[in-house]
C-alpha cells in the first residue's frame, strides 16, 4: 500500500520533465469517493492536502463547489473535473435545463465505442443538463440522448464535466473516462514494459504485423504468448506467418513464447490418432470446448506428443514455452460427467490397480462407490487426480528441460489456475497449487497464476488477496506472475460484460503492485480505446515526487517516466531513454535534466534493468532475463561485448540478441559517430 508520505508530491516545476505529463491529481472533498482508485490506477498521484490552493495537475471538484478562481487556474494549466450540479459546474457552462427534466439513466453510449455496451447496475435520476457549445460530448444516456461526459479545452488546461458520481467502484458507470481526460491533455507520467500477452493467430489471420508489433511494443506488451497448436504440424503457409511474426516481434524487442494447451495438442493430432483420446465419465472422446484432449497418461501418446513438442520447439526461434492448464476438465467438476475428465482406460486400470474399484463406479448408481454413496471413494479419486495432473506437469517440465539443452536460452512458464482465493478449483479441475509450487525448487520456470473463470466477476482487490495465499507457499516469489483474462464474463457485471477501460486499468494496476509479472489473455480482447494507457496502468511506482529541480522515482520493478531530452539519474548521465520515455531500474533514483548530449542510448531493452553507464564512446549496462532478451539502440553498434567477451555477430546492429540470465553488455560506437564531446 502507498502511503502519504511516499506519495507525497512537492510541486516545483522540474526542468526536463515533460511540461504536458500529469502528475498529480487532488479532490476537493471530505468524501473523495472512488477517485483516488480511478485517477491512479494510470500513475497519478494523489495530493491529500486539504488546502484547495495547494497546486495539482488535476483538481476534482464535488457537486455544490463554489465558482473559487478556477478558470485562472484551468488557464494556467489545471485539468478540472467538475461533478454533477454546482456554481463551479454553472460557470462553465454546465447547468439544468432552463426546462426541468428528469432523466433516469441505466444505458449508456460511450461516442469512442458506441457498439459498447454500457449498462449501470442501477438506475439513476438526474435532470437533464445543458453544455457549453465548444464541448464535446463523450458519453451520453442511450435513450434521450442525455449529456453525462463532456469536455473542452481552455488556456492551457481544460475541463472535464461528469454528470454523477463514478459510482460504488471506480469503473462503475464511465469505463473511458480516462480516455477522456487524454483527448483534453492529459499525458500520464510514468510506464511499464513488463507485460506479456496471449496470442492467438486465428484471430489476426490477415494483419499487418509490422504495424501491429511496435503498437503491441509501445502498450507495454514485452512478450507475445502464441497459440503453438496451430502450428505443430508443418505447414508452408502457416510457418511462414509464424516466422513473419516472430521476426516483427524481435525487431521491436518483444519476446515469443510457444503457448502449449496440453493435454490439447492439435486439430490433426486428434483427427489422426481417435485411439489416444481422452474419455469422459460417460465414455465419450473429450471434446470440450475448443479443447480437444489427448490422453497422455498413455505411453505410446505421450511418446508421440513429445516428439512432436521438440520439432515444434526447433523449427521456429521460439525464445520461450508456456506450458498452460495441464490439468483435467470441468468447471462443474463431479457433478457434470459428460465433461469430467480423465476416464481413459489407462487411467481407470492404474487406479483401479491402486484402489480396488473403477473410477467409473463414481458414476453408477448401483455401485457402492457411486458418488452418492461414498464420499470416501469420491475424495480417493480427486486425490489421485490431483496427484496425476502434478505428475504430469513434471514430466512435461522435465521435457521442455530437455530441449533447453540444445535451446540453452528458452524461458519456461507454467500456467496455473489460481486454487486459493477459489479453493473447489482442486476438486473440479485437479489443480493443486500446493503440490505443484514445490517443484519452483528444482526446476526454473515462471508460475504464472490464472485467473479462475469464478471469480472473473470480482474487483482489483482480489489480486492482493491472491498475492496474500502465495507468500509463503511459493518458495521463489519472485517467479510469480498472474494472468488476467481480459474476456466477456458469463457472471452479471457492470458496467461491461468484457473488462475495459477504468475497470481494466484498476485490474492490471492493482496486479502489477502484486505480482513481479502480469500476463492479460488475450491479445485480440485488448482495444484499441485501452492500448494507449495500458504500459502506465501496468506501472508500479511506490514513489513519484518532485524535490526542486529533481524527480525521485521509487519503483520495484523498474519503470518509465515521461521525459524529454538528457537527463542525470543519480547526478550521473543515463542512457537508457527513449524520445519520450526514461527508463529507471529497480530502487529509488534522483532524475534531473541535463544539457550533455550522449554518444549513444539505449532506447529499449525488454529485460530486467540492473545498472547502465554512459562512456565516452558507447555505454554500458547490466540485465538480467529469464529468457533471452533484446535490446534498441539508436545507433549502430561498432562493437560489443558480453561479459568481456566480443560478440563479433552484434557488431553494426541496432537491435542486440542477448542470453538470459545476468550480464555485463558494453557497446561502442566509431568515434566519427559519436554526437558529443
Amino acid at each position: 500500500m502507498r502511503s502519504a508520505a511516499r506519495t507525497s508530491l512537492l510541486l516545483a516545476t522540474a526542468a526536463g520533465l515533460v511540461s504536458a505529463a500529469s502528475f498529480s491529481f487532488q479532490v476537493i472533498a471530505a468524501d473523495r469517493g472512488a477517485w483516488p482508485e480511478a485517477l491512479s490506477s494510470i500513475g497519478l498521484v494523489e495530493v491529500k492536502s486539504p488546502d484547495p490552493k495547494q497546486s495539482a495537475d488535476i483538481v476534482v471538484l464535488p457537486p455544490g463547489a463554489a465558482e473559487a478562481d478556477w478558470r485562472a487556474r484551468v488557464d494556467r494549466g489545471t485539468i478540472l473535473i467538475l461533478e454533477g450540479e454546482s456554481p463551479a459546474s454553472a460557470v462553465f457552462g454546465f447547468h439544468p435545463a432552463a426546462r426541468p427534466e428528469t432523466v433516469t439513466v441505466r444505458s449508456v453510449i460511450d461516442t469512442r465505442a458506441p457498439q459498447l455496451g454500457i449498462v449501470w447496475e442501477e438506475a439513476v435520476p438526474m435532470p437533464r443538463f445543458e453544455i457549453p457549445a465548444q464541448a464535446k460530448i463523450y458519453a451520453h444516456e442511450k435513450w434521450q440522448g442525455a449529456p453525462l461526459l463532456a469536455g473542452f479545452r481552455q488556456g492551457r488546461g481544460a475541463v472535464l464535466w461528469i454528470a454523477t458520481s463514478l459510482g460504488s467502484r471506480g469503473y462503475s458507470r464511465y469505463p473511458y473516462l480516462l480516455q477522456a481526460l487524454t483527448d483534453l491533455g492529459l499525458q500520464p507520467p510514468v510506464h511499464s514494459a513488463r507485460l506479456w500477452t496471449f496470442f492467438d493467430s486465428a484471430y489476426r489471420a490477415r494483419v499487418d504485423l509490422d504495424y501491429f508489433a511496435p503498437h503491441w511494443r509501445a502498450a507495454g506488451i514485452s512478450a507475445l504468448h502464441v497459440a503453438a497448436w496451430h502450428y505443430w504440424e508443418h505447414d508452408a503457409e502457416n510457418d511462414e506467418y509464424l516466422n513473419r511474426l516472430i521476426e516483427a516481434c524481435h525487431r521491436n524487442a518483444i519476446q515469443v513464447y510457444a503457448w502449449v494447451e496440453l493435454p490439447h495438442v492439435s486439430e490433426r493430432f486428434w483427427l489422426d490418432h481417435p485411439e489416444w483420446r481422452e474419455k469422459t465419465a460417460l465414455q465419450q472422446d473429450a471434446q470440450l470446448d475448443w479443447r480437444k484432449l489427448m490422453n497422455l497418461t498413455n505411453r505410446d501418446a505421450f511418446a508421440a506428443v513429445s516428439q512432436g513438442l521438440r520439432e515444434l520447439a526447433t523449427r521456429f526461434d521460439w525464445d520461450g514455452i508456456n506450458l498452460a492448464e495441464l490439468y483435467f476438465e470441468s468447471l462443474e467438476g463431479h457433478d457434470n460427467p459428460a465433461r469430467f475428465t480423465p476416464m481413459n482406460g489407462d487411467v481407470r486400470a492404474e487406479f483401479r490397480a491402486a484402489s480396488g474399484f473403477d473410477p467409473l463406479e463414481l458414476f453408477s448408481i448401483d455401485s457402492p462407490h457411486s458418488v452418492s454413496k461414498s464420499a470416501a471413494s469420491l475424495a480417493q479419486f480427486l486425490d489421485y487426480r490431483a496427484e496425476l495432473a502434478r505428475r504430469q506437469q513434471t514430466e512435461w517440465i522435465q521435457q521442455i528441460e530437455n530441449i533447453r539443452k540444445t535451446k540453452p536460452w528458452l524461458d519456461l512458464v507454467l500456467t496455473h489456475v489460481d486454487d486459493r482465493l477459489d479453493p473447489s478449483m482442486r476438486e473440479k479441475i485437479g489443480a493443486d497449487t500446493a503440490k505443484t509450487l514445490p517443484l519452483l525448487t528444482s526446476h526454473d520456470f515462471t508460475f504464472l497464476i490464472e485467473d479462475p473463470a469464478t471469480t472473473w466477476n470480482q474487483g482489483p482487490q482480489r489480486y492482493p488477496q491472491i498475492a496474500a495465499r502465495y507468500k509463503d507457499a511459493a518458495p521463489r516469489p519472485e517467479k510469480l506472475a498472474m494472468d488476467i483474462n481480459v474476456v466477456e464474463r458469463y457472471q452479471d457485471v457492470y458496467p461491461t460484460k468484457q473488462q475495459t477501460g477504468l475497470e481494466l486499468f484498476q485490474l492490471v494496476h492493482a496486479a502489477a503492485a502484486s505480482f513481479p509479472r502480469v500476463a492479460l489473455y488475450f491479445e485480440s480482447s485488448l482495444t484499441s480505446e485501452d492500448l494507449p494507457l495500458l504500459s502506465s496502468s501496468a506501472a508500479s511506482v511506490d514513489r513519484l515526487q518532485r524535490a526542486g529541480n529533481k524527480l525521485i522515482v521509487e519503483s520495484r520493478n523498474g519503470a518509465g517516466v515521461a521525459w524529454t531530452g538528457s537527463a542525470l539519474v543519480d547526478g550521473r548521465p543515463w542512457p537508457v531513454r527513449s524520445e519520450a520515455v526514461l527508463w529507471l531500474s529497480a530502487g529509488t533514483h534522483s532524475v534531473e535534466a541535463s544539457t550533455v548530449e550522449l554518444p549513444l542510448r539505449l532506447t529499449g531493452i525488454n529485460a530486467d534493468l540492473s545498472s547502465a553507464t554512459a562512456l565516452p564512446n558507447g555505454l554500458e549496462f547490466v540485465y538480467s532475463s529469464s529468457a533471452r532478451a533484446f535490446a534498441i539502440l539508436d545507433k549502430p553498434a561498432a562493437s560489443v561485448e558480453i561479459d568481456g567477451e566480443a560478440a563479433p555477430s552484434q557488431a553494426g546492429a541496432t537491435l542486440l540478441m542477448l542470453p538470459r540470465g545476468q550480464h555485463l553488455v558494453t557497446v561502442t560506437i566509431a568515434p566519427d559517430k559519436r554526437s558529443a564531446r
